[in-house]
């Protein structure tokens, strides 16, 4: 190699040795070092030089016979074993054998002096002390002008210390495998591109639950889209989250609840060439905690809180709804009435028809008595305030409530949820009623139907700033002269006496219009009935 093509760092090497040799005596080869090192040459090296240089070596070294009878130890070696080289000389080797290595360690040793190659391994060896220590060992033949063994070359060091850090970090790692791995708790480790480094089982479920039918990679995608801005300010800010509660349906009847955890690890790099100046490497570690369970025994509670609030709602209805029938019914004879005591009234033969008339004001005055009592008698509603709804989760709740319906019919709920829906100003309790009503009159009509398949699709979606409510059954529908006039009060197409009405359609309008939304049937739709239900949102 000429000096020209010399890399920046070996000349640095040069000049630097050269810095702090210029003019001084060498007392190995008795003359002056010029500015530069190349004027070295093997043959100026005396036997004296590698004496020395073996003598004062950091790694034990020992010289022996062919039959392991120590010849020569060095300082290096009375350090580690404790034997100083008086005390050796002479000796066998195996003075410093704790009689626990395993004998086949030894055949393999000798097994490669014999066929005069070097052999390196593991032994365990005692000091003059009568402490252990873990012995690094090298032994090498030593070949003469033939090619005959004359002795062999023996070196080690105590590598106690890092065996035992090896070892350390071994169980360690070891012991945080088998925690990660039996953890219920799932978790992942991402590159800053996504990739997965490494994951345990329960994360390998979890993307299971996420996406049954999809790959890996596919279940990590929906996760993080779900997680947004806090995984996208994890991965290029490296700012942590923590309690971030996702949410993913499995259908109409249930959900799964996550809450995820966010954390950036700084890593180095592992090669050789950046280990100077190791360049910035961040690893994502995301921890999923699935509370399922916790949230469906809330949203157990809840559902039965909710019965009991619609039970009553709908016993006051049901209460209304007698009241306001026999109001109803009681208004047409006492208008009859009213009618006549005004005809008679203006005839001029009154005097004969004085009786007919003080019988009929008797009968007003009862009759409109009568209205007012029980106008006065009507259930008054105790209306909770308006706070913000989720419309997917009453949907949910209302589909809970007819579960048994549902699955007496034998209908399948398709429910398709919009995902990101805003939420609605409303009372909860009454928007249930609500839906569950038209659930319940879509699981009617198709009980009437021979279908081969039951399906009772429900889907949400947002239109500008209303969300959208839609109910699809395939059962007998609605007749066209009919679609307007079953929102009227006291209507129905249910035969007299036949089963319960619950709160009517009248009393569905009624609702949604106390929440500025409408209600309506889709007259473009044929093959069953769609209703539609839009809310704006709050």
């Amino acid at each position: 190699m000429t000096e020209s093509k010399k890399s920046h760092a070996e000349l640095d090497q040069v000049d630097f040795v050269a810095e702090i040799t210029k003019g001084k005596e060498n007392k190995v080869m008795g003359r002056k070092l010029e500015n530069t090192i190349y004027d070295f040459q093997p043959e100026d090296l005396s036997p004296g030089v590698f004496h020395q240089a073996v003598e004062h070596a950091p790694i034990a070294i020992s010289i022996t016979d062919l039959h392991a009878n120590i010849l020569y130890a060095n300082r290096a070696f009375g350090k580690v074993t404790g034997y100083n080289s008086e005390e050796v000389v002479g000796k066998n080797e195996s003075i410093l054998s704790n009689h626990t290595t395993p004998r086949i360690a030894y055949q393999a040793l000798w097994g490669r002096l014999l066929q005069k190659k070097p052999w390196s391994g593991l032994l365990v060896n005692r000091r003059k002390d009568d402490s252990l220590y873990l012995a690094d060992v090298s032994v090498a033949p030593v070949l003469d002008e033939k090619d005959d063994v004359i002795c062999y070359l023996g070196m080690h060091r105590d590598s106690s210390d890092l065996h035992e850090l090896e070892q350390r970090v071994n169980n360690l790692s070891e012991t945080i495998s088998t925690v990660i791995n039996s953890s219920p708790i799932a978790m992942v480790l991402l590159s800053c591109d996504n990739d997965i480094i490494l994951m345990n089982p329960a994360f390998q479920n979890l993307a299971n639950k996420i996406a049954p039918d999809s790959i890996l990679e596919d279940a990590l995608t929906k996760l993080l889209n779900i997680l947004g801005d806090d995984f996208i300010n994890l991965r290029d800010k490296g700012t942590k989250f923590n309690s971030h509660e996702v949410t993913v349906d499995e259908g109409a009847y249930s959900q799964r609840w996550f809450v995820c955890d966010g954390l950036s690890i700084s890593v180095e790099d592992e090669t050789p060439d950046n280990f100077f100046c190791p360049p910035e490497s961040r690893h994502i570690l995301l921890t999923v905690n699935d509370i399922t369970e916790l949230r469906q025994r809330q949203q157990d509670s809840q559902l039965n809180a909710l019965k009991a609030v619609i039970a009553e709602e709908e016993m006051l209805q049901g209460i209304r709804e007698t009241f306001n029938g026999a109001i109803h019914s009681l208004q047409g004879p006492v208008n009859l009435i009213g009618a006549a005591l005004n005809l008679l009234e203006r005839k001029e033969t009154r005097n004969q028809d004085e009786p007919v008339l003080h019988a009929l004001r008797d009968a007003q005055t009862a009759g409109l008595k009568a209205l007012d009592q029980l106008s006065s008698s009507l259930p008054v509603y105790a209306e909770n305030p308006k706070h913000p709804v989720n419309v997917n989760e009453v949907l949910r709740s209302a589909i809970s409530l007819s579960a048994h319906q549902l699955l007496a019919q034998g209908i399948v709920v398709e429910f398709k949820p919009e995902l990101h829906l805003p939420a609605v100003l409303g009372r909860e309790g009454k928007l249930v009623s609500v839906f569950r009503q038209l659930i319940n009159n879509a699981i009617e009509s198709m009980s009437k139907c021979k279908l081969s398949e039951r399906t009772l699709y429900v889907k949400t979606s947002i239109d500008k700033h209303t969300v959208r409510t839609e109910i699809i059954d395939h059962g007998t529908g609605i007749p066209p002269d009919l679609r307007y006039k079953i929102f009227e009060p006291f209507f129905s197409t249910k035969p007299p006496h036949k089963g319960c009405r619950g709160m009517g359609l009248a009393m569905v309008q009624e609702t949604i219009l106390e929440h500025a939304g409408t209600v309506s049937v889709d007259t473009d739709f044929t093959d069953g009935c769609r209703m539609i239900v839009e809310i704006p949102s709050s």
